[in-house]
């Protein structure tokens, strides 16, 4: 019938529990079967549309209850791929003639991937009806609609916005800056503990090493402070040491040697110099 012009297919809840799924399970048959027999979790959600009879973005199969562990047990759905999984309660059905009788229950369940208890969530759901258990019924079937959820176009553009972010994070050369600076942190800190290895020497007791290991670090402690010292010593432009070139000539309290003085020196003067007990005796 879905190849009429203008047929859809879209019954309401009270139409699937009173008129589909109650006259499969009595074994009532119809004109025409609109709903098939599938079990549906031999399959993912995504290969269900091309084995319904009916519908365009809603499938409805009729599904024989399949039970881990006899008819105490919860349905096993899980699939090859993934799993269903329930959320919420079950939802009561009420009869629009009958306010009070509760012709069904509707379960909502939504397919995640990979294997439970983890898994990722999709947007295919299912809703499960079934007839109520107060009753014993001859074939344990429920009927299953299958859609998938619409998603919004403003959620659409955030999913968007957020991948392109990402890329641009990660295309980003702060992450290459960042990469720069920790490495140049390392450096520092492998630098900053190197020059302070010296000051591990002098923490040594000569009680907790021997006395031969004792003088080598303190003689190799003792260079490499020298070392570092003339580091800060300025050097000419002829290598030599500034400070041997720079020292204050000392000067000599002896005027006699002075060529200034040898010019002006006589001989009653150096007898005054040399000899003052000889200038005395003269006067």
């Amino acid at each position: 019938m879905e190849d009429l012009p203008g047929f859809r297919f879209h019954p309401t809840e009270e139409e699937l529990l009173e008129f589909y799924l109650k006259n499969k399970i009595l074994g009532r048959t119809s004109r025409c079967d609109v709903i098939g027999l599938l079990n549906i979790y031999r399959h993912d959600p995504w290969d269900l549309p091309g084995l319904s009879t009916i519908g365009e973005r809603e499938w409805y199969f009729f599904v024989a209850r399949d039970r881990k562990h006899g008819n105490g047990g919860r349905p096993n759905r899980t699939t090859e791929k993934g799993f269903w999984k329930a959320t919420g309660s079950d939802k009561k059905i009420i009869g629009l003639s009958n306010p009070k009788n509760i012709i069904g229950l509707k379960k909502t369940l939504v397919f995640y991937t990979g294997r439970a208890p983890r898994g990722s969530k999709t947007d295919w759901v299912m809703n499960e009806f079934r007839l109520p258990d107060t009753v014993s019924w001859p074939q344990d079937i429920v009927l299953c609609k299958i859609y998938r959820k619409a998603t919004s176009l403003k959620v659409l553009e955030q999913r968007a916005a957020i991948e392109e972010e990402m890329k641009h994070v990660h295309s980003s050369p702060c992450s290459t800056t960042l990469q720069t600076m920790d490495a140049m942190s390392f450096g520092n800190e492998h630098h900053e503990l190197t020059d302070k290895s010296p000051d591990l020497f002098t923490s040594i007791s000569k009680d907790e090493v021997d006395d031969d290991r004792l003088s080598v670090a303190e003689n190799k402690v003792s260079a490499e402070t020298k070392e570092k010292s003339n580091c800060f010593r300025p050097k000419l432009l002829n290598g030599q040491d500034s400070l041997a070139e720079l020292q204050v000539p000392k000067f000599s309290m002896d005027f006699s040697q002075d060529p200034v003085w040898m010019q002006l020196r006589s001989p009653w003067l150096d007898n005054f110099i040399l000899t003052p007990s000889a200038f005395v005796h003269n006067f």
